[in-house]
């Protein structure tokens, strides 16, 4: 009897194995791409047919336009400005739960880095948006009173009746790193309810991966240089995860011979001038893409504190400060699964 058990689950596994096999054989690899939310977006999947990629894709940018429609602070219908429209009122206005989920995580972020990670940097963020146009400093003066309007804490969250209200007037709420993140958590999430789950959401650099691809073990990310020219210094092959980088190597000015990033310090109120690349693998997008910006700020030894102290992450970071690179990584990136750095 026994030897008979065994003999059966043996071609119950094969069975599986070869039904799996066939499964895979019979995926196809789609492709879409699309500007939502004023940058490129690319889903990459494996469907069956052209109908279901089709249906899945639909679904998933449909979602997207219809979080950017809550979350962006560019666009003034949004319910993200229409709460900041509401600063210094002294009115706490209820929220979707979408714009709530990511409040609440901002808000643990930014108690847990201490402020290095704090939404309510919208005014500063405005003028350096500006100063980036102009290649002009922003006015000391001015700084100074954006600088005023900044603090997590100045933003109070309610729980039991999920309300935001903004003490001051004037304030403005930038969710650029961390909702692009939830933004794409939410679209793999749609593919999946659409029978697909090997796939891959790239919004501008933050991705999200879902099962591997058909007979692979993961999707091959490679990791891009601190300067934009040249191939990946590394890939890593990952599933079922996220990955985020966070530098200026795109996103800088120059002004009076210093390099200043798009990222900014919310307690100094100006860029980041290292020149850096914070690389984060999280198991979800939203993690992946505010843990960067947080570890950008705080820079490589307490970076790599947090993010030891943070399960299931991994952080490599290059830095530039005086022209020498100097790199750095957490102890859970030697486990990342490395392939050959090929194009």
């Amino acid at each position: 009897m026994a030897c008979s058990k065994i003999i059966t689950v043996g071609l119950l596994w094969l069975f599986a194995a070869a039904s799996l096999a066939s499964e895979n054989r019979a995926l196809r690899r789609f492709e879409f791409e699309r500007v939502e939310m004023a940058i490129p977006v690319r889903i990459v999947l494996y469907a069956p047919d052209e109908p279901t990629a089709n249906r899945a894709a639909e679904a998933a940018f449909g979602r997207i336009r219809q979080l950017n429609g809550v979350l962006s602070d560019y666009d003034p219908n949004s319910e993200l400005r229409r709460l900041c429209d509401t600063a210094g009122s002294g009115r706490a206005v209820v929220v979707s739960d979408d714009l709530w989920r990511v409040l609440l995580e901002a808000q643990r972020l930014a108690k847990q880095t201490d402020g290095a990670f704090d939404v309510t940097v919208g005014p500063v963020v405005r003028l350096w948006r500006r100063a980036r146009r102009t290649t002009e400093m922003p006015h000391r003066d001015t700084l100074d009173a954006a600088r005023q309007l900044v603090g997590y804490r100045l933003a109070r969250l309610d729980p039991q009746r999920q309300t935001v209200e903004l003490l001051k007037a004037d304030m403005r709420l930038d969710l650029g790193g961390i909702a692009k993140g939830f933004v794409i958590d939410e679209a793999l999430k749609v593919l999946a309810r659409n029978g697909v789950t090997r796939a891959l959401v790239d919004a501008g650099g933050d991705i999200v991966l879902g099962e591997a691809p058909p007979d692979k073990s993961g999707w091959r990310i490679g990791i891009a240089r601190l300067n934009v020219d040249g191939p990946p210094t590394k890939i890593v092959s990952l599933a079922r995860a996220s990955i985020a980088t966070s530098g200026d190597s795109w996103q800088f000015v120059e002004i009076g011979g210093r390099r200043y990033s798009h990222i900014v310090d919310p307690k100094t109120g100006l860029g980041l001038t290292d020149h850096s690349s914070v690389t984060i693998v999280a198991p979800n997008a939203m993690v992946a893409d505010s843990l960067a910006s947080a570890v950008s700020v705080l820079g490589p030894k307490r970076g790599i504190e947090l993010i030891e102290k943070t399960p299931g992450t991994a952080a490599f970071i290059v830095r530039a400060p005086q022209g020498k690179v100097e790199t750095y990584q957490s102890s859970r990136w030697k486990d990342l699964p490395e392939v050959s750095a090929k194009p």
